[in-house]
């Protein structure tokens, strides 16, 4: 937007899930993602939020958007202001509900005791581009050192890194 940037490029996705005790006390398990939610908040179920304004916690208060309400003030909503890893440890601490990418979920998982208990709706999918500055708007900026980096994360090798990542 504004042209800032041009060129841009589909580099990977993820997804988002929504995890929680096995027992799943909210009732929330297969439901879309604002029926959880609206679960969650209906029942006062524990949810540990990372609170940190990262991408995860934007695309959490966008679901609490989405379903019409603010746990902010809740004292079921706890908020870490740490970094997903130990949000999701405090989540399975306290038996609560948390939203976290899959990939950090799988990384975690063996220490947890918690759940995939929604996943798959349309609205978690995490897609990352890459978008190189448009040097008409930017003229100090090394066009051609972001074009290679482009080039670099869409292309063979690049995508074989990050496809192997953490295998």
């Amino acid at each position: 937007r504004g042209g800032f940037g041009i060129d841009r490029r589909l580099v990977m996705h993820n997804d988002f899930v929504i995890v929680g005790p096995p027992a799943d006390p909210a009732g929330i398990r297969g439901k879309s993602p604002v029926e959880a939610f609206q679960q969650i908040y209906k029942s006062g179920a524990t949810f540990v939020s990372r609170g940190d304004e990262s991408g995860t916690h934007v695309k959490e208060l966008a679901l609490w958007e989405k379903a019409g309400l603010d746990p902010a003030d809740r004292k079921w909503y706890l908020e870490t202001g740490q970094g997903q890893g130990a949000t999701l440890l405090v989540a399975s601490e306290k038996g609560g509900y948390a939203l976290v990418d899959r990939g950090t979920y799988l990384a975690y998982k063996q220490n947890l005791d918690l759940d995939i208990l929604v996943e798959g709706d349309p609205f978690l999918l995490n897609v990352y581009h890459v978008i190189t500055v448009n040097p008409g708007k930017w003229p100090n900026t090394n066009g051609e050192a972001a074009k290679v980096f482009a080039d670099f994360i869409t292309g063979t090798e690049g995508q074989k890194i990050i496809g192997e990542f953490g295998v």
